[in-house]
């Protein structure tokens, strides 16, 4: 039988991590410092952000890799503060403040990475698509009723082709979930009068909560 725990070397320290943990995971429960915007515990993980990217060294090779979706194994060798790393984590942490200079989360890590300016023109988005909301609805709630729709620089989080998704049951998820603070159920209730099913949904207040709505 494999036993349950395998040995990495993690920032020149031999460090046990348990088997089938991601290298964030078991990084950070050995007191590893990784920043991520995208990672959650409750949801799948999907390397959207990239700053939790580490240095993994295995079978010679060396790669950047990101540490919430690469599986832990045994004999890894994992750098996480490499000045490679850091000034890669540095260079995401400006795009992200560049197309989100007003979010608090944003700042704040700019902050502690040290970054005092920015070569990059600001926007004015107030959603850096990390893709929580999107997965805490599919994965948590079992619905699906928002996604990420177009590419690019036009990407936005929003109800199937826009309009007002028959499936929303207004639970609060979304919003709750958001690390920028910025996502609320007016984005998907926005168009309710052009998606009616059997006349207006009726809104009932949740019996949990008290604070959001469910719509049947």
């Amino acid at each position: 039988m494999a036993s349950d725990v395998i040995v990495v070397t993690l920032d020149g320290k031999k460090r046990r991590f348990r088997r089938g943990q991601s290298v964030l995971e078991g990084a950070r429960a050995s007191g590893a410092q990784i920043p991520t915007l995208c990672y959650h515990e409750a949801l799948e993980a999907v390397g959207a952000c990239r700053l939790c990217v580490v240095e993994v060294t295995q079978g010679g090779r060396t790669r950047t890799m990101a540490s919430c979706v690469t599986p832990a194994e045994d004999g890894m060798i994992i750098a996480t503060a490499t000045p490679h790393i850091v000034a890669t984590r540095k260079m995401i942490m400006m795009l992200l403040l560049a197309r989100c200079p007003t979010i608090d989360v944003i700042k704040r890590l700019a902050r502690e990475m040290g970054i005092k300016t920015n070569p990059f023109p600001k926007g004015d988005e107030d959603c850096f698509l990390c893709g929580m909301c999107v997965r805490a609805c599919a994965e948590i709630v079992g619905v699906g009723a928002i996604g990420i729709a177009y590419r690019g620089p036009k990407s936005e989080v929003q109800p199937p082709f826009g309009q007002e998704s028959n499936v929303c049951i207004g639970c609060g998820t979304c919003t709750t979930i958001c690390p920028a603070r910025t996502f609320d159920l007016a984005k998907v209730f926005a168009r309710r009068s052009m998606h009616k099913v059997g006349g207006a949904p009726e809104i009932i207040r949740c019996t949990v909560c008290e604070d959001h709505y469910t719509g049947t």
